[in-house]
């Protein structure tokens, strides 16, 4: 062999050296992402959409990579059951009642599983336990909503621009009002009676309630005859007996009112005297008879006094009415 073989199989021989430390490194290094020169123990969770998820992708819990998807597989209508592989170094900090749902490795990433929650009091979980799955809003879902938000919008923004454009023709109330100047100062006026009538209503309010405050106040007379059942009984008399005073000035009334209807009447002798012209003429010529009659019987009286045979006797009756006079004087 010359020295141009040899130079070319050492070559060869180094390439190849080199490429199976690569190898190893390699394997090594992926088996050490992927855990699997590590102890592990399987658990599941079953989803209704994995969203995407693949054999290969990671498990991560408080967001350190705890494990890797080791299978997926259908096990009915609607469901898939993703099997994963834990550390066994992490498994202490995992408990049963911890939940699982499907994340992104970053905005636009690999779909990973990530398992959150749990509390220490639940019991460790081991292999082949089965976590419960917890229902996350999904990018697909918050896309939906958006353009179901944006349809919305639109829908909103085109009623307002019908609107804005009514408005501005004039049309409906809001329109009258800001294309009709005479409804424009009808309902400022309207506005302004509003203002006033509330004015008003304020200060009869206030009014009312500085009258209620007087009523209230200890000692005053509106607090008497409602607390004080002595005023109280005191006003009820006066009531009563001026009840009492007006039935009698009815009843005088009445009675005032049957005399004069009876004066108004000839059928008694006053109604005579004030309604009959003759018979109030007779009784006045007796009268005046009776008048005359009386002055002529004075005459005949004092003339009787000095007549000769009488003269003693009307003497005698002065004089003892003198000593009787002169006698009482004495005592």
């Amino acid at each position: 062999m010359d020295k141009a073989e040899n130079k070319r199989a050492i070559i060869v021989g180094l390439f190849l050296a080199i490429g199976l430390v690569v190898f190893i490194v390699g394997v090594f290094t992926l088996g050490s992402q992927s855990k699997s020169f590590s102890k592990s123990i399987h658990i599941s969770a079953v989803f209704d959409d994995v969203s995407g998820l693949k054999t290969g992708n990671s498990v991560w819990f408080s967001g350190v990579k705890v494990g890797s998807i080791s299978k997926i597989h259908f096990i009915g209508p609607g469901q898939v059951d993703v099997r994963m592989s834990i550390d066994e170094t992490s498994q202490q900090y995992v408990h049963r009642n911890a939940g699982v749902h499907i994340g992104s490795d970053g905005l636009i990433g690999n779909k990973i599983i990530v398992i959150d929650g749990g509390s220490p009091q639940a019991p460790v979980v081991q292999d082949g336990d089965v976590l419960l799955t917890e229902k996350l809003t999904s990018t697909d879902d918050m896309l939906k909503v958006l353009q179901q938000n944006n349809q919305n919008l639109l829908s909103i923004t085109g009623d307002f621009k019908l609107l804005s454009r009514k408005i501005l023709q004039g049309k409906g109330t809001v329109g009258t009002l800001m294309a009709d100047s005479a409804v424009g100062n009808q309902f400022r006026n309207a506005m302004s009676n509003f203002e006033r009538t509330s004015a008003t209503a304020a200060r009869l309010a206030a009014n009312l309630e500085r009258f209620s405050s007087k009523m209230n106040t200890k000692g005053g007379l509106a607090d008497k005859m409602l607390t004080d059942t002595a005023t109280f009984a005191t006003i009820k008399s006066a009531a009563n007996q001026l009840k009492q005073a007006a039935a009698n000035t009815t009843e005088a009334t009445n009675n005032l009112k049957t005399a004069s209807d009876k004066f108004n009447r000839t059928d008694n002798a006053v109604g005579v005297l004030l309604n009959d012209p003759k018979a109030a003429a007779q009784i006045q010529s007796t009268l005046q008879n009776l008048q005359a009659g009386s002055i002529k019987l004075n005459d005949d009286l004092e003339a009787a006094q000095h007549n000769f045979f009488l003269k003693g006797f009307f003497k005698d009756r002065a004089k003892a009415k003198a000593d009787s006079i002169k006698k009482a004087n004495k005592q």
